[in-house]
């Protein structure tokens, strides 16, 4: 199995994660700025830092302190390579560390919003007000800046807040910019960006149109594409992109493994065949892939059966089709970091990252491999897909399976279909499903006492599900109206037999996740 990336853009600003929560966040950030943004691990070699031509360095927060026993450090000579560096929390913390700065131990933590006041209002505050509210979360803090370094900003608590070695353009702040409680942080993001590293914000999603575009045509040559199709955003957008490049060279297969929602298999098959002129093979796997889940209830496994399943699929398909040589899947930027990398934690195994088998006979083909979600939907709105499949809400490879805790049988499966089915219909009725990213519905694999027609009941309870988010790597629970809350919990309990309560998941993320499992 392998996998290949299409090349960076010219204007790249390095990401260097220390293992903050908020490191993908920065490197979406960074693209709302038109910039193209990586992230590396903070043990990458500054020959690879440099390979990658970066306009500019960002080093992010983490959860150490510097004076922790193996806590991570860059190589110092990055301070020498003459391109501007900004430091976010961690970060700032430890170019203060290395560069003989004093960094004061944290006894006196600082987290939440925080008046900031700004001592110098040019470079990185440019344009902002002096008095201004900040978002921090911290231990050790910068008692005093390194030389050559001015005080750029501070808090009651912290001294120096944000500081600057103009003449080097280096830079630090101790806050987190990157987040929305910063209301203003993207303005630090972008002075930095174009200020500082002389970005002209050329990342656009027509320019990465032309180039992935390119890139497939190059790459798959004169050989024959099967593209995963689930009827999603990722993967239609997928399928449009190569077909777009190698035209009939790409067939594509939409596989119904039995954890589809209700009438999900024949929407995507009218949908796909209303506006694709690609071919299309529809495989009805419901069985087999319902045997390989019967008893499991760990949701990694669950995940990896089911990435292993699709692809023992698609290879039976192609031996009938005649030779395929690249599978093309959605695979998206956040399904690679929850996958876990050298520098992020493992925070589940989506199926088509870490759930594929090692030996499948296919070239991996995933134009879309470094993008988050939106980018996505702007690069189906730039080849010209409509506007409800742009939109549509995501739905997990693993269909209902990791939204049934516990084992997935086919009387919980009818249920959660139901139940699903009731939720998504409300929040269409309320005018609420462009707002919301999710909508759905849970299954819990415990009982609880109710009361139905005067009779005892002991049923399952069924949790709703709903998040706004921009880029899939954070999201905030919905504040859904009540008078919607009351249409569903009460169809849900007159509906759908087997359940007797529905509650509510007022979780954001981070701590929890979207999907439950």
């Amino acid at each position: 199995m392998t996998r290949s990336r299409i090349a960076a853009p010219d204007e790249l600003v390095v990401i260097v994660d220390f293992g903050a929560q908020y490191s993908q966040l920065i490197t979406r950030r960074v693209r709302e700025c038109r910039v193209y943004s990586e992230m590396v691990s903070h043990d990458t070699s500054l020959e690879e830092i440099l390979a990658k031509k970066p306009r500019g360095i960002i080093l992010s927060g983490g959860p150490s302190s510097v004076y922790d026993e193996g806590a991570p450090r860059v190589d110092p000579g990055i301070f020498e390579l003459g391109i501007p560096i900004l430091g976010i929390c961690y970060g700032m913390q430890l170019m203060g560390y290395q560069l003989d700065g004093k960094i004061l131990p944290g006894e006196n933590k600082e987290y939440g919003k925080t008046e900031l006041h700004v001592l110098e209002p040019g470079t990185l505050f440019e344009g902002l007000n002096p008095e201004l509210i900040c978002w921090m979360s911290h231990g050790d803090l910068v008692q005093e800046a390194p030389p050559g370094f001015e005080v750029l900003a501070r808090t009651h608590a912290t001294p120096v807040a944000a500081m600057a070695n103009v003449e080097r353009r280096q830079f630090g702040v101790q806050f987190h910019p990157e987040v929305a409680h910063t209301p203003w942080g993207i303005e630090i993001l972008r002075n930095f960006l174009y200020r500082e590293c002389g970005c002209e914000g050329s990342w656009t999603m027509e320019s990465f149109v032309g180039q992935a575009t390119n890139w497939v045509r190059d790459r798959v040559g004169k050989g024959r594409v099967l593209c995963a199709l689930s009827g999603g955003v990722d993967s239609s957008t997928t399928a449009a992109l190569v077909h777009e490049a190698i035209g009939e060279q790409i067939t594509c297969v939409f596989v119904n493994h039995g954890l589809l929602r209700a009438e999900e298999p024949e929407r995507v098959r009218a949908t796909f065949e209303q506006n694709f002129r690609m071919n299309l093979v529809y495989v009805d796997a419901q069985e087999r892939f319902l045997n390989r889940l019967e008893g499991v209830t760990d949701p990694e496994r669950k995940r990896k059966i089911i990435g292993e399943e699709f692809v023992r699929v698609f290879e039976e398909e192609s031996s009938k089709l005649g030779h395929f040589d690249f599978l093309a899947q959605g695979t998206l930027y956040p399904d690679v970091i929850e996958s876990g990398t050298k520098s992020a934690a493992l925070i589940k195994t989506h199926h088509n990252v870490g759930g594929l088998p090692e030996n499948m006979k296919f070239e991996l083909l995933e134009p879309l491999r470094d993008l988050f979600k939106d980018e996505v939907r702007g690069v189906a709105t730039e080849l010209g897909m409509p506007s409800e499949l742009v939109w549509r809400q995501p739905f997990p490879g693993p269909g209902l399976a990791i939204r049934i805790i516990g084992e997935v049988t086919r009387e919980r499966l009818e249920m959660l279909r139901r139940a699903d089915w009731v939720v998504v219909d409300e929040v269409k009725r309320a005018g609420l499903s462009r707002e919301l990213f999710h909508a759905f519905a849970v299954l819990l694999p415990i009982r609880s006492t109710g009361v139905m027609g005067d009779q005892r009941t002991y049923a399952y309870p069924i949790c709703i599900r709903a998040v706004t988010s921009d880029d899939v790597m954070t999201a905030d629970w919905a504040r859904l109206p009540y008078q919607v809350l009351e249409r569903i919990s009460s169809r849900i309990t007159n509906e759908v037999p087997g359940v007797n309560r529905v509650v509510l998941d007022i979780s954001s993320k981070p701590p929890a996740t979207i999907e439950w499992e």
